[in-house]
C-alpha cells in the first residue's frame, strides 16, 4: 500500500515539487560553509519528501547515534531563517489537499513535512 501511495504522491500529491524544492534548498545551502550541515539535512528531508509513506523521521539519538554539539542552536536558527516559511508552504498545500476527499492522505503527508521543517538537523528517515 505504501508503494502505491508513494507513486501517487510523487506524481499527483506534490512529492516531485517538494523533492525538487528541498534539493534546490540543499544545493543553495552548500554554497556557504556554515550552510553545509543544513544542506545535508535538506537532502535527507528531500528523500523523505519524495516518498514519505511507510517512513518516519526520528531523532538520531533514538537510533543510538550521538548528536552533534550545537544542533539545538542550529535548529533554532533554521526555524527563523527557513523553517517557518517551509512549514507555512507545506501547511497551505496540506490544507488545500485536505479539501478534497482523495487528497486527504497527501494533505497529511504535507502536515508531516511541515513538522519536519522546524527541526531537520539530527533527524533520520526510517522504515515504519
Amino acid at each position: 500500500m505504501a508503494l502505491i501511495l508513494n507513486i501517487l504522491w510523487f506524481i499527483f500529491g506534490g512529492g516531485f515539487f517538494a523533492w525538487v524544492l528541498w534539493v534546490v534548498l540543499g544545493s543553495l545551502l552548500f554554497i556557504t560553509v556554515v550552510g553545509i550541515p543544513f544542506g545535508f539535512a535538506a537532502f535527507r528531508i528531500a528523500g523523505f519528501a519524495a516518498f514519505p509513506f511507510g517512513k518516519e523521521l526520528v531523532d538520531s539519538r533514538a537510533l543510538g547515534e550521538e548528536r552533534i554539539v550545537g544542533t539545538s542552536l542550529a535548529n533554532f536558527l533554521w526555524i527563523i531563517l527557513a523553517g517557518i516559511w517551509l512549514a507555512i508552504s507545506h501547511i497551505i498545500a496540506g490544507v488545500s489537499l485536505c479539501l478534497t476527499i482523495i487528497g486527504i492522505p497527501f494533505g497529511f503527508a504535507h502536515f508531516r513535512l511541515a513538522g519536519v521543517c522546524f527541526a531537520p538537523l539530527g533527524k533520520k528517515p526510517v522504515l515504519k
